[in-house]
């Protein structure tokens, strides 16, 4: 019995690799911008798995740091923790910082992306995130430190998602799409909602991914944004990517991220490259 109780314990990581997806900025399984309907980690309906990730998306003039957990139980629910630092690097906004603590809870409804070759019904999954923003550093000097000083609604918020997921192993394609209901202006690192806009908008995130191998998938995604705030000209966010995945228990994301105007204070085209790495089982 004690052994038995001892690999009910051990994560069978019996998923084919890379179908847990890798870590998005916001914590969540799936690409770099969107999360799939895969749930994180290697455990079968059986078991559980868990990963970390560390990710660090750099353009001309901001950086952002997102750091995290996630949780995958019986390949049906996944629980996410990740904290984003977003910086500034040029005047007048380079001590600008901003923090924000995410949770989130995917769970997955019907459809098995890789097992339902036979069928068209892709792998539906439900999730939120709640959103908390931890106020404005950098900004005393003009008496800014809440989100809400800037035109936003709220510092807080939730987003809402229902993403579908379908693997073709004999095209070695992933495909995605996810709707999002959100509020959030730049994730909710503006806060949520505006003097523009106050409702949920419904906006649509793709990505398609291609199967080089059993350890290298490429591909591209594309995510809608609100436009909620009059000082922040919000854009859609698009990367192309290579995954790398020497081992079920460590993968290598890169990226080329193109995340449009940040704020009016600095209308500039923001671009430039993503890196993240996850460790798990």
């Amino acid at each position: 019995m004690c052994s038995g109780a001892v690999l009910a314990q051990i994560p069978d990581m019996g998923k084919l690799t890379a179908t847990g997806g890798v870590s998005t900025v916001e914590g969540a399984g799936g690409g770099g911008l969107a999360p799939w309907a895969l749930i994180s980690g290697y455990g079968t309906r059986d078991s559980w798995g868990a990963n970390a990730h560390v990710t660090r998306v750099a353009t001309q003039d901001y950086s952002l740091d997102t750091y995290g957990v996630a949780v995958g139980v019986a390949d049906r629910v996944e629980v996410s923790l990740a904290t984003q630092d977003f910086r500034g690097s040029l005047a007048p906004l380079n001590d600008l910082r901003i923090k924000q603590d995410i949770v989130g809870v995917k769970v997955k409804l019907v459809g098995d992306a890789v097992y339902d070759q036979d069928r068209a019904l892709p792998q539906i999954a439900v999730g939120v995130m709640a959103k908390r923003n931890k106020g404005i550093g950098g900004l005393g000097a003009l008496g800014v430190t809440k989100v809400t000083q800037l035109g936003a609604k709220d510092e807080n918020g939730v987003d809402y998602y229902v993403a579908a997921t379908k693997i073709l192993l004999d095209q070695s394609l992933l495909l995605n799409g996810t709707v999002r209901a959100t509020r959030a202006n730049q994730m909710g690192l503006l806060g949520f909602g505006g003097d523009k806009g106050d409702s949920y908008k419904a906006k649509l995130e793709v990505s398609a991914a291609y199967l080089i191998n059993r350890k290298l998938v490429a591909g591209v995604e594309y995510r809608m944004k609100p436009r909620n705030l009059g000082v922040d000209n919000e854009k859609d966010y698009y990367d192309a990517f290579v995954a790398w995945f020497p081992t079920k228990n460590l993968s290598v994301t890169a990226a080329y991220a193109v995340l449009g105007d940040i704020t009016v204070f600095n209308p500039t085209k923001q671009r430039g490259a993503y890196l993240s790495v996850q460790a798990g089982f």
